[in-house]
């Protein structure tokens, strides 16, 4: 197994506890606003990092602090913009748009890293790009002025898996995914007291769900994203980052007994079928068929 292939399915692990995730972070939102929430989400998140992290803390350069610091600004105004976005379009298109990241991640890396993406990654994002379209999009196409902010959400957070990437293998990945968390901890905390009534969550069903989102939802997926990125390309983490809605939907269905529609299922299928595109080495593959038709020893 190569480490990119090692990398992919480290990943995909963090979209399933992402994807998992959407119902914890459903029920916590009905005890708190949303920035109070994510205050409190990533505040606790990044407390736990670094005390178990604490020496990648403590041996932190300066390039490490500013690149976390970058980063996390990034990755919070992306929160940010989802948010407001939210308000004035639906849940589906607000889905829908967020994941065109999958295509805007190719282009950056193309201009901004000079990397450009292999055939078959490319040939996965069509696949993705489709199925995301089914899984989360209405009859409704009309563009409103939430869909433009989610749009500039998309390319934020394009723009977070790029500069993850471009940094991670300079510093401690660790120590920068923990400066990144407690930015988008600190800035929530901040808009919380200037648009919101932030409250201290009581009660132990609030709790149980803030803590698994904190530990492995925040924590260990943001951790893991920025160690494994320094053996994967941006445009594969995009990819397998669209997997998210998917995931959802399976647990919304195991736990909520919500019912996907047959577009969302084509949809779903999709996405997932862009991916194992994107992860097969097609060159082996075809190299090997084209051994067996030159040799076969039953040919007289």
């Amino acid at each position: 197994m190569t480490k990119q292939l090692k990398a992919d399915l480290a990943l995909l692990m963090v979209t399933i506890i992402w994807g998992s995730s959407f119902v914890l972070s459903k029920n916590a939102l009905a005890y708190l606003p949303t920035y109070n929430f994510l205050a409190v989400r990533f505040i606790l998140a990044a407390l736990i990092s670094a005390i178990i992290f604490y020496k990648n803390i403590i041996s932190m350069d300066k390039d490490t602090l500013r690149y976390g610091l970058l980063i996390g600004v990034i990755l919070f105004a992306g929160y940010a913009f989802q948010t407001v976005g939210l308000n004035y379009t639906t849940a589906s298109k607000s889905g829908f748009i967020t994941g065109f990241s999958v295509v805007i991640v190719p282009i950056f890396s193309a201009l901004l890293l000079k990397q450009k993406p292999h055939r078959a990654a490319l040939i996965g994002v069509a696949f993705a790009i489709v199925g995301l379209g089914l899984l989360t999009l209405n009859s409704t196409l009309t563009l409103t002025k939430g869909d433009f902010y989610t749009l500039i959400c998309a390319f934020l957070f394009a723009l977070h898996i790029i500069t993850v990437g471009k940094y991670t293998v300079k510093v401690d990945s660790i120590a920068m995914a923990i400066i990144q968390i407690a930015v988008v901890g600190f800035l929530s905390l901040i808009f919380s007291f200037a648009i919101e009534t932030p409250i201290f969550p009581t009660g132990k069903t609030v709790w149980f769900n803030l803590l698994i989102l904190a530990i492995f939802a925040t924590s260990g997926a943001f951790i893991i994203q920025n160690a494994m990125q320094k053996f994967t390309s941006p445009t594969h983490t995009a990819l397998i980052y669209t997997g998210e809605p998917v995931f959802s939907a399976m647990f919304a269905y195991i736990l909520l007994k919500e019912v996907l529609p047959p577009q969302g299922i084509v949809g779903s299928v999709l996405i997932l079928l862009g991916m194992i595109v994107s992860e097969v080495d097609w060159k082996a593959v075809f190299s090997k068929s084209e051994q067996k038709s030159i040799y076969n020893p039953n040919k007289q």
